[in-house]
C-alpha cells in the first residue's frame, strides 16, 4: 500500500482511538500487523497530534488555570495535575530503563481489550454506587498518574479508559470532570513523550524516516482526533461508557477467534 496512504488510515486510527476509551495503541499495534510496522518515533508523533487536538479544545481552560492562578481552588488543580504527570513520568522513565518492550503480537491485545471491557462494565456500576462528586482529590491525582503507567505497559488497556475509571471508581464519580482531569493529565504526559522519542531519532540520526508520511499522518491525526474528543465530551454528558465496553468485548474476542496460533 502507498505509503502516503498508509499514513492517512493509521492518522485516522490514532485520533480516534487515542482519547475514546477503547486504546489507541491497541489499535495501531493491530493495524500495524496488516499495514506493516511503523517506526517508534511515527507512532508517538501522531499521538501528539492527538494531543495538539485536545489542548486546542481544552485551550479556555488552560488559559483560565494560568491566568487565574492566584485563585486556591486552580493551584489546588494544578498541583495535582503536575503530581499525576511527575508520577507518570517517574515510573514510565523508569519502565523504559528496564528495557519494557511493547508486544509483538495481537493476542495479548486482544485479551486486554476484552478484560478492559469487562472490567469498564463493573467500574462504571461501581462508581454509580458513590455519591455524586465532580472534585477531583488528591488521590485520585495519584491514581491516575499509575494508571498512565499501566496502560502504557499494557497495550490494549486504553490510557482514556484507564484513567477516567480510576478516577471515577476513586471518588469522582462526575464522568465529565473525571474525563477532564484526565485528558489534562495527557497533554504534558504525552508532549513530553513525543519530545524525548524526538531527541532521540535525531540522535540517532533520522534519515530513515519518511518525514512526509509522518506529517501527513500528525495533520490527519489532529483533525480527527479534534473532531472525535468533541463529540466524546459531548456523549459522555449523557451518556454511559457501556457502548465502549462491548465494542472492546467484541473487538478482543473477535480477534482471538480469528487469529492463526502465535499471531
Amino acid at each position: 500500500m502507498n505509503d502516503l496512504l498508509t499514513a492517512v488510515l493509521l492518522g485516522i486510527i490514532e485520533g480516534i482511538t487515542e482519547f475514546l476509551p477503547i486504546s489507541s495503541t491497541g489499535h495501531l499495534l493491530i493495524a500495524e500487523h496488516w499495514l506493516g510496522a511503523r517506526s517508534d518515533m511515527f507512532n508517538v508523533v501522531i499521538q501528539a497530534g492527538a494531543i495538539l487536538a485536545v489542548t486546542l479544545i481544552y485551550r479556555r481552560r488552560l488559559w483560565d488555570l494560568a491566568a487565574g492562578f492566584g485563585r486556591a481552588e486552580n493551584r489546588d488543580y494544578a498541583a495535582k495535575l503536575v503530581v499525576a504527570f511527575l508520577i507518570t513520568a517517574a515510573l514510565g522513565f523508569l519502565v523504559a530503563k528496564l528495557g519494557f518492550k511493547l508486544p509483538e503480537t495481537v493476542t495479548p491485545i486482544a485479551w486486554a481489550l476484552v478484560i478492559g471491557g469487562f472490567w469498564m462494565l463493573a467500574a462504571e456500576r461501581l462508581a454509580e454506587r458513590r455519591p455524586e462528586n465532580a472534585r477531583i482529590t488528591w488521590p485520585v491525582a495519584v491514581l491516575v498518574g499509575l494508571a498512565q503507567v499501566v496502560a502504557a505497559i499494557f497495550p490494549g488497556t486504553s490510557r482514556s479508559a484507564a484513567t477516567i475509571f480510576i478516577a471515577m471508581l476513586a471518588g469522582t464519580r462526575d464522568r465529565a470532570a473525571a474525563t477532564e482531569f484526565a485528558f489534562l493529565v495527557g497533554i504534558p504526559t504525552m508532549y513530553a513523550a513525543s519530545g524525548y522519542e524526538l531527541l532521540k531519532t535525531l540522535k540517532g540520526g533520522a534519515a530513515h524516516e519518511d518525514w512526509a508520511a509522518l506529517g501527513v499522518a500528525f495533520a490527519v491525526s489532529t483533525l480527527t482526533a479534534f473532531v472525535a474528543v468533541k463529540w466524546l465530551l459531548g456523549y459522555i454528558r449523557s451518556h454511559r461508557f457501556t457502548a465502549f465496553a462491548w465494542y472492546r468485548i467484541a473487538l478482543g474476542a473477535a480477534l482471538l477467534l480469528g487469529l492463526p496460533a502465535g499471531a
